[in-house]
């Protein structure tokens, strides 16, 4: 044997098949592969049970959401359809659904000022403060609607604080529509930047800090690279701003002073008319907010769906 001969390795012939068949020479002789178990079959539960909570939560739904649903468009057409829409050209209900769309018109736009502005600064930015901006952010979320609408009143009604200066410009907030528009931006306001803020988060800012060294400017960055990133975000946002917004009913009612014809919304209206025993000209009205909510469901489940995607590219996972 020569020294060439003696630093040769023997050459072995790979299995037939290839990969696979590499793959299938390292398998221990007996070993069966099993199949990855599917993410239904992941759980230990019994189908029996799994079915049982299934239907739960059906019944539940049934109970509390599809049978009021439906018993108010059935009650808003039972006295035919010259009734409901009778019910619905009515001055006082005419004033009420202008009045509605009015103050979601005037208060939606300011909050997505705000919402983005929020989300941006915390996302997008490191400052003392932050943690607290989050709490305030989340305060319509914990006070009833009813107190944020006594304290607007104890703030700009004629016996508050601001209440003899008011009076002597001339100015009315109280049982007026900025009253109205102002409790509305207060309930909404934490929604569209509740939505940016995670997304925001979870993109980080070397998309940004990258367009800032090619020498892009402040406003291009935010036109250009944020907001094409977080678009649906912040349409999913609007839509549950604008929601609230239209059947807001306690924070409005305080505000309002329910005169009729003036500063009733939609909800007051439906409340009065359930007051006088106007049943089916009340049902007739809140078939409209239903109708509307009907409508703000089907676009939140389409944007609910982007919005996951981008959050899921925005990560790098798989759907």
């Amino acid at each position: 044997m020569t020294d060439g001969d003696r630093w040769r390795l023997p050459v072995v012939a790979a299995p037939q098949g290839g990969a696979a068949g590499l793959g299938a020479a390292r398998r221990p002789a007996g070993r069966v592969e099993q199949a990855p178990r599917r993410v239904s079959d992941a759980t230990t539960e019994p189908a029996w049970l799994r079915r049982v909570l299934i239907a739960v939560a059906l019944a539940f739904l049934t109970v509390f959401l599809f049978v009021p649903l439906i018993a108010v468009f059935v009650e808003a057409l039972k006295k035919g359809v010259d009734v409901y829409l009778a019910a619905i050209s009515e001055p006082d209900a005419v004033s009420a659904i202008k009045l509605t769309l009015l103050a979601a018109a005037i208060s939606v736009p300011l909050n997505l000022v705000f919402g983005i502005a929020a989300a941006w600064s915390i996302a997008k930015f490191d400052f003392r403060g932050k943690n607290l901006l989050l709490t305030f952010i989340d305060l319509p979320f914990s006070v009833s609607p009813v107190i944020a609408g006594l304290i607007f009143v104890l703030v700009f009604g004629l016996q508050g604080w601001l209440g003899e200066w008011l009076r002597d410009h001339d100015l009315k907030i109280i049982f007026a529509l900025p009253g109205i528009v102002i409790a509305t931006i207060f309930i909404t306001f934490p929604f569209i930047g509740r939505e940016l803020i995670p997304l925001m988060q979870a993109q980080g800012t070397e998309q940004e800090e990258a367009a800032r060294v090619l020498g892009a400017g402040g406003w291009q960055i935010f036109r250009r690279i944020t907001l094409p990133n977080v678009k649906w975000a912040l349409l999913y946002g609007v839509i549950l701003c604008n929601a609230r917004a239209m059947g807001e009913f306690g924070a409005v009612s305080v505000v309002s002073g329910h005169i009729r014809g003036q500063t009733n919304t939609m909800p007051l209206h439906i409340e009065i008319l359930y007051n006088e025993y106007q049943f089916a000209a009340a049902f007739a009205v809140a078939s409209l907010l239903a109708g509307l909510a009907l409508v703000t469901l089907a676009l939140k489940y389409f944007v609910e769906r982007r919005v996951a995607a981008t959050g899921l590219a925005a990560t790098g996972a798989r759907p």
